[in-house]
């Protein structure tokens, strides 16, 4: 009997689609001047967040040698910077990451991202740039801009920044089974944004001015109400996210502070401890200009220039048939 395991998941007109949509990407930023780069995808150093987990690899000089561990990126996002901070200006990045755990309708371990950064923006203005790249991809694309206060005011009836744990907690316990305990805000808020609120987000939505202790490698500012909020946004189209962009941290010191940060919350939840990209500070240290990044799901956008909710119909071999 002859195995159909070797054929593709994706139709090939799916693929052609597909192929189609990355050529309009690469037009967008040619017509824009912002230049294309390559970087590794292997590194010596891993992504310090707790909540994304790298792909370990052993490479050997020679066969009988050590091994000696290196990580394949979640995001070309730390080598970006060192390009920018050695001048490189605009850059976009389209290629492959990986991270561990991420299988599903919506994920694969492997996938496409789009990154890229514009010196002299901030995340409002980036926010115009990445509608002009989706209503490309996406014609009539018109997406509604929220704080993520009114977001929550909106859909919960909270003020997410001033309720109080407890208050958090009895939501959150409102609407889903959450019958543990945790002592963060961030986590109530987490499983609320992501199981109440995003299901319920219908069309193309911008999130902005997330709270402060959720900021990763944005730089934090003080809204219209005095409340400090990271300066970065997400972009969700039909309870989906597409993208994930910030007004972009340069201080090195603070780069650092949250770096071991994050490294010290990994070893408090029994994660690996695992290598810190301290030339990323060091890029800060020489001057990163001021400057607007953002990366984009591809996959996920040609799922829905293509009226699909599974990943396996715009990639043309998953992670059961690589």
């Amino acid at each position: 009997m002859t195995s159909e395991h070797w054929r593709p998941s994706a139709p090939i007109d799916n693929l052609r689609r597909r192929a189609e949509i990355l050529g309009r990407i690469r037009s967008f930023f040619a017509h824009r001047d912002v230049m294309e780069v390559d970087t590794q995808q292997l590194s010596h150093r891993a992504v310090s967040d707790p909540f994304i987990d790298s792909i370990e690899a052993q490479f050997r000089p020679t066969p009988e040698s050590p091994a000696q561990s290196l990580y394949l990126q979640t995001s070309p996002e730390y080598a970006m910077k060192r390009l920018l901070a050695a001048g490189a200006g605009a850059i976009y990045q389209l290629g492959k990451v990986f991270r561990n755990g991420e299988v599903g309708g919506r994920h694969n371990p492997e996938f496409t991202m789009l990154e890229w950064y514009r010196p002299g923006l901030d995340d409002f203005a980036l926010m115009d740039e990445v509608e002009a790249l989706v209503a490309a991809v996406l014609p009539g694309f018109a997406p509604e801009r929220l704080s993520y206060r009114t977001l929550f005011e909106r859909e919960l009836g909270i003020d997410p920044h001033r309720a109080s744990l407890t208050q958090l907690q009895a939501v959150c316990r409102n609407h889903l089974d959450a019958d543990f305990e945790d002592d963060s805000r961030d986590t109530w808020l987490n499983l609320l944004m992501s199981h109440v609120i995003e299901p319920r987000l219908e069309g193309g939505v911008f999130v902005h001015d997330f709270p402060a202790s959720q900021s990763a490698l944005a730089r934090v500012r003080e809204d219209a109400t005095g409340t400090r909020v990271a300066a970065r946004f997400e972009l969700f189209i039909d309870g989906m996210e597409i993208a994930n962009g910030y007004h972009e941290l340069t201080d090195s010191a603070e780069q650092a502070r949250r770096l071991e940060a994050d490294q010290r919350c990994r070893s408090e939840l029994g994660l690996p401890q695992r290598p810190l990209e301290t030339r990323l500070v060091a890029s800060l240290e020489a001057g990163l200009p001021e400057c607007a990044g953002v990366a984009l799901g591809v996959d996920r956008l040609v799922m829905l220039a293509l009226g699909t909710r599974s990943i396996r119909d715009v990639i043309a071999f998953p992670f059961d048939l690589a």
